[in-house]
């Protein structure tokens, strides 16, 4: 597996030192509140159970699956909503917890879809930013790191259902998903 990394673009102490930082941003941000974090799966769940153990408040922690991407490298543009929101976020203070905006496709589908459900406010939360991908116009309340116009993997972010499991963020090997 380690093989097939090209390079390791943010180590573990980079991850951890960055995280600790967006918890006590969060927690100030929300002094006196219970967000309710909705993570992004698949590639959220590390990002998110690090992230929610960085935010000093009572939070509530619910997930929703969607995807552009399936086991291509590449957004296919349409959004698909597989696991959905099944409680009630009227008047709660929502943030979406996200691996990576790339494309912006699906975060700004899911912030709409997130939208007619009345949240009283909703921040996005992303790991990575990767701008050079962007097709729609949205940014990110709490951003981890700056991307690199690569394909990434590790620490939750895969590639046809693998890496996930790397300790660090690393750029994969062109010819691995070529």
């Amino acid at each position: 597996m380690k093989d097939d990394i090209n390079e390791i673009i943010f180590t573990e102490e980079e991850l951890r030192r960055r995280i600790k930082e967006l918890g006590e941003q969060i927690t100030a941000d929300y002094a006196g509140k219970s967000p309710l974090l909705i993570g992004i799966l698949k590639g959220c769940f590390v990002f998110l159970a690090d992230i929610s153990r960085s935010i000093e408040l009572d939070c509530e922690i619910r997930f929703l699956t969607a995807s552009s991407y399936g086991f291509s490298s590449v957004t296919s543009g349409k959004v698909k909503i597989e696991k959905d929101i099944d409680f009630d976020i009227s008047g709660r203070h929502v943030i979406i917890i996200e691996d990576i905006l790339d494309s912006g496709i699906t975060l700004t589908a899911l912030c709409e879809y997130i939208m007619k459900r009345v949240p009283a406010s909703l921040k996005i939360c992303a790991l990575l930013d990767k701008h050079a991908r962007r097709q729609l116009p949205i940014s990110v309340d709490y951003l981890g790191f700056e991307c690199p116009d690569e394909f990434v993997v590790g620490y939750g972010l895969d590639y046809a259902e693998r890496y996930r499991n790397l300790p660090f963020i690393a750029s994969l090997k062109p010819e691995i998903y070529s």
